[in-house]
């Protein structure tokens, strides 16, 4: 036999080993399956604490009869009249059904969501009191509802307060009957479940602020402008116009100050590079400003029609509107893993094309080396504009380079900020 038959003999035992350890896990699976789906109404409504009350009795039980101990045979049986006593609790239908008004699905970090639920009896009987449970999130708000006679509606009001920018699963409503001591607790779900956006808090930035400097190559835009390099129409002179734009032949054809009308022409491509690096930030604060500045910044660029691409420093972020764009920025969070700034750049310049400013977003961790080597990636003619977040300090900008780095103690100063950059 050559070396070649015994090794494709061996590989064909290795592939029969396999494929009957395969088989026996699959019938394995199987036959748990099936035991599991018919002890699943028991375990669904069994507590651990029940659990622990069966396993106590059966103990005492079995202790009790191999010594003859009647008072472990006593426990054993107590036990077992408490478990079915608490289990009585849990039987029967549930009678009402329910309707769940989130009254915005989208609010600013610092507002109160409020809501509705309104129980109602639509069997053919009185209803039993029942507690109905709404879970917010990792919390849940419990709400008594009486006794109903048919047709009658109870309705339950609510405010979930919104400390933290995040996307908070709200619901379902639940149906809850328990046993006075928990052993036992069954869950009926009345409505879907929805989800709460809790938008990080943004600025309102002016028109030339967002970083799209004016061009010889920007695109024009329905917006009149009394200085640019487009121009549009003649108007009247206004007390305050600039002297400069006084067109002076149609003023002396007319006997009427003109002075020229310019529409606004601006580079029509901004990208928005948020750090989710963990070692980025100082602080919780830094890395909710960071985001609040990023979140500003698209809003206004969405705002003017401009082109915007956005990107963590792991995924990129869709932009097609402002409530996509600020709906992302909610659930956005530490990344401890995630790359260094000059990767997330690295990583957008293949990405992203035609971008033209180029904003970076970072904590007050991030060291000028970083800075520097994440602007060596950027093209040459890409204006770059790094904001530091660190709050309490005074807003500063000052250059590295060819990059402008600001530094952003408060959400306010941003507009005011980024004014200074365009200019």
């Amino acid at each position: 036999m050559t070396a070649t038959g015994a090794e494709q003999r061996i590989t064909g035992a290795r592939r029969r080993v396999r494929h009957l350890a395969l088989g026996t896990r699959d019938r394995l699976a199987r036959l748990t399956v099936t035991p599991r789906r018919w002890l699943q109404p028991v375990t669904d409504v069994t507590s651990e604490a029940a659990a622990a009350v069966a396993v106590a009795a059966l103990t005492a039980g079995l202790v009790g009869w191999r010594l003859g101990w009647r008072e472990l045979v006593l426990g054993f049986w107590l036990g077992l009249v408490l478990l079915a006593v608490c289990a009585l609790f849990v039987l029967g239908r549930h009678q009402l059904s329910a309707r769940f008004d989130l009254g915005r699905d989208r609010v600013v970090v610092g507002e109160r969501a409020n809501g509705a639920i309104v129980v109602s009896n639509r069997s053919r009987r009185r209803s039993l009191p029942v507690t109905v449970e709404l879970p917010v999130g990792r919390a849940s708000a419990a709400f008594h509802v009486p006794s109903m006679r048919v047709g009658d509606e109870r309705e339950e009001l609510f405010a979930i307060p919104t400390h933290r920018r995040a996307i908070i699963p709200v619901g379902p409503v639940l149906s809850v009957r328990a046993d006075p001591f928990t052993l036992f607790r069954r869950e009926q779900p009345l409505t879907t479940e929805h989800e709460l956006y809790v938008h990080p808090r943004t600025v309102r930035l002016e028109s030339s602020a967002t970083g799209l400097i004016r061009d010889l190559e920007g695109q024009t835009v329905r917006k009149l402008s009394d200085s640019d390099v487009a121009f549009h129409a003649l108007r009247p002179y206004v007390p305050g116009d600039d002297r400069r734009y006084i067109h002076w032949k149609s003023s002396a054809r007319t006997g009427t100050l003109m002075v020229r009308q310019f529409e606004e022409t601006r580079r029509s491509h901004l990208l928005v590079a948020l750090s989710t690096r963990l070692d980025d930030y100082a602080s919780d604060e830094e890395f909710e400003l960071a985001v609040s500045v990023a979140g500003s910044l698209g809003v206004q660029c969405l705002g003017e029609g401009q082109t915007l691409s956005g990107s963590t420093s792991t995924r990129r972020l869709r932009t097609p509107t402002v409530q996509q764009w600020l709906d992302q920025l909610s659930g956005v969070d530490y990344e401890a893993t995630s790359p260094r700034l000059s990767e997330l750049v690295r990583r957008l310049v293949r990405e992203v094309t035609g971008a033209s400013v180029a904003v970076l977003v970072c904590g007050a961790l991030v060291d000028p080396a970083e800075i520097r080597r994440a602007r060596r990636f950027l093209p040459i003619d890409v204006r770059t504009i790094v904001v530091q977040a660190r709050p309490g300090a005074q807003s500063q900008i000052h250059p590295m380079g060819d990059v402008d780095v600001a530094v952003l103690g408060e959400l306010d100063d941003l507009a005011t900020t980024m004014r200074r950059l365009a200019t």
